[in-house]
């Protein structure tokens, strides 16, 4: 059976309330037109109740950029996944590069943060992906397969867990991987989720990620093993987005 695509927009720390109404409209999009892929909108925490209560029954759903790996307790500042479940996210983001970069965040503290997130009953979109220098000494596969080995739960499913291939070099650069070199990470990662979960290794999405846009979109999901992608930027923008949803 094929894998049914997902799209996900991260808005990263972008958007105000004006913005709620940008979701209204992906949501009417989502209604009136039939796209055939699961489709999720990711704003900062500060959006989640108010997106959700926005779209009550739509077929859009919303999401979190990264929780803690505690449930409760004194961690100032910190929101915790069922926190994020109680704001009315469906999934959470976890190990962007720009918080493995960013917050120092290791394969083992984004491993807890995913197991956090599936306890919840939530999906946890656990992110991969190497940095310029490693691409150009030819570490990619090396680089990624240690980082899902590494990253993801014994306990996750196909319906847990979504993977996230984005080039750390390619984000927000307008620069994307040439469509082999995708194609080669993918299935690298699609071997590695095999070795790692045998029986169903083969159902879990992987996603693409990294300057996804309305011009790039389709050549990019048409390939094996692109089962989806994780969209920054242009998922701020209602042509722009819509576009890429048209792809699929």
């Amino acid at each position: 059976m094929p894998i049914r695509p997902a799209i996900i927009g991260n808005w990263k720390m972008n958007g105000s309330g004006k913005e709620v109404k940008l979701v209204s409209r992906f949501a009417d999009f989502l209604d009136k037109h039939k796209i055939a892929a699961d489709v999720m909108i990711c704003p900062p925490a500060t959006l989640i109740g108010r997106a959700g209560g926005a779209i009550k029954g739509s077929k859009l759903k919303i999401g979190a950029q990264n929780c803690h790996v505690a449930a409760s307790g004194a961690y100032t500042g910190d929101v915790s996944a069922s926190m994020l479940k109680d704001a009315g996210a469906k999934a959470v983001i976890v190990g962007h590069s720009e918080r493995r970069a960013g917050y120092d965040e290791t394969d083992k503290q984004v491993r807890q943060k995913a197991q956090a997130v599936i306890e919840q009953g939530l999906q946890s979109i656990i992110c991969v992906g190497e940095t310029r220098q490693q691409f150009n000494k030819g570490q990619t596969l090396q680089v990624v397969g240690r980082q899902l080995r590494g990253s993801i739960p014994s306990s996750a499913t196909p319906q847990s867990t979504l993977i996230a291939y984005e080039p750390v070099w390619a984000i927000g650069s307008g620069r994307t991987p040439k469509p082999a070199d995708i194609l080669r990470t993918h299935a690298h990662l699609r071997k590695t989720l095999l070795k790692l979960h045998p029986k169903e290794g083969a159902k879990f999405k992987i996603l693409y990620g990294g300057s996804v846009s309305a011009a790039n979109a389709s050549d990019i999901l048409a390939l094996e093993n692109v089962n989806g992608a994780l969209v920054g930027g242009a998922s701020l923008s209602f042509k722009d987005f819509t576009t890429i949803l048209r792809s699929v």
